[in-house]
């Protein structure tokens, strides 16, 4: 007789979250308009805009930098780590500096060291009571701190919080809301089995490079197995020396200019015989060898809304396939309070 294993705790802590970052998502973008829109100013004023942040707060940085840059304006993603230890002028920029819980070790120390006198410096987080919205103008994400171990909701929330600046920029944020308003369920099964013996993932995008990065992050936190993410032509450029059957390649295409590129490495992938899962919205023709979760044509925040949710049942699935108390870390808190 075979029983079935209990669910654990810290991924059933996950599901909580994941089932209401849909709706806390849309509250974000409608609650936060009026510091959004003084955000927004700042980055027409200065032209140059610095995002901030550690792990999945740098992850969403990661995503929306080519989204600003689209715009005309010459935007950064920094790990805030780097920015302590190398910092780049601040002079004429506006920093955008994202904590999820608002009192990281980094963002803490950052504000007591830097001159930021010279900068517009705002905030993105999920806790109001937080030591940064204490400190900065902060977009506050709606339903308040995460509190599983792994991004999830969190990173939902934060993007839209961006949507929301996008939006005051001028950009249409509809698609992106409906994305939000109806989300796909895809089914994961072939892909979960696709990746079923391999021992390590590699993750990598083009214009989707930081959505790749987020889930790499969560797929080593939950799994505890070394995933890690590569841009498309920095996994071009030598690392694909690694690849095999036991390596799991997972692509980002979306409908955007890259979208030939994410295509042809998802052949050489293919041609190396690595497992791999391609997420994509990019409306072309499923690669051959690869197992597809397909999504409606989109590109920026309404592929990355359409695709997230989904890569994130993956990413839980894969980690509940290969350890039993999945979601509770061992070596990490959820509030990283030392460097």
């Amino acid at each position: 007789m075979t029983t079935a294993r209990n669910r654990p705790a810290g991924l059933m802590a996950i599901d909580r979250e994941m089932a209401r970052q849909h709706a806390d998502a849309i509250a974000s973008f409608e609650h936060n308009t009026a510091v959004a829109a003084k955000v927004a100013a700042s980055i027409k004023r200065s032209g140059r805009l610095l995002l901030l942040g550690m792990g999945g707060s740098h992850a969403v940085g990661r995503a929306v930098e080519p989204l600003y840059r689209a715009l005309g304006i010459d935007a950064l993603a920094l790990p805030l780590s780097e920015q302590l230890g190398q910092p780049l002028p601040l002079k004429d920029r506006t920093v955008l500096v994202t904590s999820q819980s608002g009192e990281s070790a980094e963002v803490v120390r950052w504000f007591s060291e830097a001159d930021s006198s010279a900068a517009d410096v705002f905030g993105l987080t999920l806790e109001g009571g937080s030591f940064l919205a204490r400190t900065a103008p902060c977009l506050v994400g709606a339903g308040g701190t995460e509190l599983a171990f792994a991004a999830t909701r969190s990173l939902t929330v934060t993007f839209a919080l961006h949507l929301a600046i996008l939006a005051a920029l001028g950009e249409d944020p509809n698609a992106a809301l409906a994305a939000l308003d109806h989300p796909q369920d895809n089914d994961i099964t072939q892909a979960l089995a696709a990746l079923d013996k391999v021992a390590s993932i590699v993750t990598s995008g083009r214009r989707l490079q930081g959505v790749a990065e987020a889930l790499a992050l969560g797929l080593t936190e939950l799994s505890r197995l070394p995933c890690f993410s590569l841009e498309g032509g920095q996994l071009r450029h030598g690392p694909m020396e690694m690849l095999g059957p036991h390596i799991g390649v997972i692509l980002f295409r979306g409908y955007d200019p890259t979208s030939e590129l994410v295509t042809a490495m998802a052949i050489s992938v293919v041609e190396a015989g690595a497992p791999l899962v391609i997420f994509d919205s990019s409306g072309e023709v499923p690669v051959a060898g690869a197992v597809t979760l397909s999504f409606e044509p989109a590109s920026g925040l309404a592929a990355i809304f359409a695709m997230l949710p989904v890569a994130q049942r993956l990413m839980i699935a894969f980690a509940d396939a290969r350890i039993d108390n999945a979601g509770t870390p061992v070596r990490s808190t959820k509030i990283t309070r030392s460097e």
